[in-house]
């Protein structure tokens, strides 16, 4: 078995974890990479094989990212089009979508033995224009300096003509997979859904409104989003809060369910609920 690292050394843990990491793999009898970029780091560790991430990834069986969600997000958009499953060790804050916190490492060693769990995650297709994206969390729309704007929202199928979903004057509309669900969008008051599930979540930014809630959509619907700008500062889109990109009135926005999915591995059962407890509940006192 192969298997890369994927670090990101601005967490403070990072460093140390990582070497753990690799000392773990290769005592388990698996083989360790990683990123040219990483010899000044990891050069200690003389079993490790250095190399171009994008070449590596062809022949590894696993990735492994250490680091918080924005790194497993980075690390994800790097896997698509290769049958490569991720496992992610939170050296962030919260870490959803990582497997194992720092104190949980030594779980590592039962990747030899093929003793876990991948679930595959739904991905979302987002086109404007001529340009496509994909977003393993989610897509925000929104006008810089929380100016209001009037979006039109349209849900489409392959069967169905375009129907209008609602006019909303709002600051954004965050649209995200059921992964997402425990991003921004739970910031502005949208539901947990369950990461194993497929469908597409709906979330009014400060909407203008009292009576304006989250929807959920069918992984099969087309979401078409139309605004008008007005005078104000330009809209734009961020997907998986990357550089934000201009969405201009006139142009074509369509997202929907991606072709591509990414697979998580679980160490853990019932991994998710149980972040859930630890890192967003607090115990009534």
């Amino acid at each position: 078995m192969n298997a890369a690292v994927y670090p990101n050394f601005d967490k403070t843990e990072a460093l140390k974890c990582t070497l753990d990491v690799c000392d773990i793999l290769n005592l388990s009898g698996i083989t360790v990479f990683a990123d040219g970029m990483y010899h000044k780091q990891l050069k200690c560790r003389s079993f490790v094989k250095f190399g171009e991430f994008d070449e590596i990834v062809k022949d590894i069986s696993i990735a492994v990212v250490i680091g918080g969600d924005g790194t497993i997000l980075k690390c994800a958009k790097r896997l698509i089009g290769y049958d490569v499953p991720l496992l992610g060790i939170n050296t962030g804050r919260l870490g959803f979508m990582a497997s194992l916190e720092l104190d949980e490492i030594r779980q590592l060693s039962r990747l030899a033995g093929g003793d876990y769990t991948v679930t595959p995650r739904m991905m979302l297709e987002i086109t404007l224009g001529k340009e496509s994206f994909t977003a393993l969390n989610d897509v925000i729309i929104s006008r810089l300096y929380s100016k209001i704007c009037d979006f039109e929202v349209y849900a489409e199928s392959a069967s169905d003509n375009a129907v209008l979903i609602g006019e909303y004057h709002a600051d954004g509309i965050a649209f995200s997979t059921p992964t997402g669900s425990t991003a921004y969008s739970l910031s502005a008051g949208g539901p947990i859904i369950e990461p194993g599930m497929e469908a597409i979540e709906m979330t009014l930014l400060c909407p203008h409104s009292l009576f304006t809630r989250p929807m959920v959509f069918s992984p099969e619907r087309i979401m078409r989003i139309e605004h008008s700008a007005g005078t104000g500062p330009p809209v734009y889109i961020s997907v998986d809060g990357g550089i934000p990109i201009e969405f201009k009135a006139g142009d074509s926005l369509k997202i929907k369910k991606s072709p591509n999915r990414i697979k998580l591995i679980e160490l853990k059962s019932n991994a998710f609920f149980d972040s859930l407890n630890r890192k967003l509940m607090k115990e009534i006192k």
